[in-house]
């Protein structure tokens, strides 16, 4: 019985062993525990891949960014751009030439002066067919050294700026309408052609016979021809004003008053100015026109009077009075225009 016992102790320890042993097996040859996977971990993780990240990560970024930033970005208004080579305008070269147009201008009549004098000299054309300057200008200094020529040149002068006033109203106030209310200009324009259509000339007699023989008649041809070129600008100027600009006052609740007073006159006076430029030559034509058909007094009757007394160098010297009176009140009209589009050409420099 004790042997038997024995021998059962004998074989449980050596099971047990065999067990450990199994045990110890595996663990040998198992997947690594733990204690291993940290160990790479702490080999591959916190040391290794921050400098990985390091030659990788956002460090050598800036670096790109600062290389990319020194190349030079496209600019729309580079050197190189042509419209940012203009250089601004010079207002010194505009005066230069200016000032170098109207000396040529003055050389070339002094030049056609002397061809002229040179040419009736030589020829010898009689004085009654076409008299020297010099016998021209004789006649000229004498008129006006004398005052003869004076209340001649009143006359005509207060005939224009009268015929002028009134007609310049007329052909504005009309202008404006007409551009501003197409109605009216469909009831008016086939009235206002048939005006300019006929000769003014032609009405003259008429007008000697309604309205006598002073002033009057002369004033009212003046004023005729003399409206309708600030009647065409007129309408012209309003009509074509920006629409961009009509709308942004419609928009702002702008009434139509206050459209055409704000907006469409100031927009328009350029071509209006230009207007009375052409109304201002015209003027003069009107009134020696209405000195030809019935006047004592002025230098269209001056210029008939010399006529029948056979006096070319008179009617020469009164042309020339034309010819200056005209010229001055356009150069006055020019001034005038330079002095109210200050504004306009400033705007335009910009």
């Amino acid at each position: 019985m004790n042997n038997r016992r024995t021998d059962r102790r004998a074989d449980r320890t050596e099971g047990s062993q065999d067990g450990q042993s199994e045990q110890i097996d595996q663990s040998s040859l198992g997947s690594p525990g733990p204690q291993d996977e940290p160990s790479s971990q702490a080999t591959r993780d916190p040391q290794d891949e921050p400098s990985s990240q390091a030659t990788q990560g956002p460090q050598d970024e800036p670096s790109s960014q600062t290389t990319r930033g020194r190349q030079p970005l496209p600019d729309r208004q580079s050197p190189q751009d042509p419209q940012s080579l203009k250089s601004p305008p010079d207002r010194s070269a505009g005066n230069k030439s200016g000032s170098r147009g109207g000396w040529g201008a003055l050389v070339l009549f002094a030049a056609l002066l002397l061809l002229w004098e040179l040419g009736v000299r030589v020829s010898g054309v009689s004085t009654l067919v076409l008299p020297a300057p010099s016998v021209v200008a004789a006649a000229l200094g004498k008129g006006l050294g004398s005052g003869y020529f004076i209340p001649h040149i009143a006359q005509t002068v207060l005939e224009i700026v009268l015929g002028l006033l009134l007609g310049g109203a007329l052909g504005l106030l009309i202008g404006v309408g007409m551009g501003e209310w197409s109605w009216l200009r469909r009831l008016l324009s086939p009235y206002v052609i048939a005006s300019q259509a006929v000769p003014k000339l032609a009405l003259a007699p008429l007008f000697m016979i309604w309205f006598g023989f002073g002033t009057t008649p002369k004033v009212v041809i003046t004023a005729l021809i003399a409206f309708f070129p600030l009647l065409e600008s007129t309408v012209t100027a309003i009509q074509y004003v920006d629409p961009l600009k009509q709308e942004l006052f419609r928009v702002l609740g702008a009434s139509r008053w206050q459209t055409l007073l704000r907006l469409k006159l100031p927009a328009g006076l350029p071509g209006m100015l230009a207007g009375v430029r052409v109304a201002v030559v015209l003027a003069v034509v009107g009134a020696v026109v209405g000195e030809f058909i019935g006047g004592s007094k002025g230098l269209g009757a001056l210029l008939i009077a010399s006529q029948g007394m056979m006096d070319t160098p008179l009617m020469f010297a009164v042309l020339l009075l034309l010819t200056v009176l005209g010229m001055g009140l356009y150069q006055l009209v020019l001034i005038i225009e330079r002095i109210k589009l200050r504004p306009y050409k400033k705007e335009k420099d910009r």
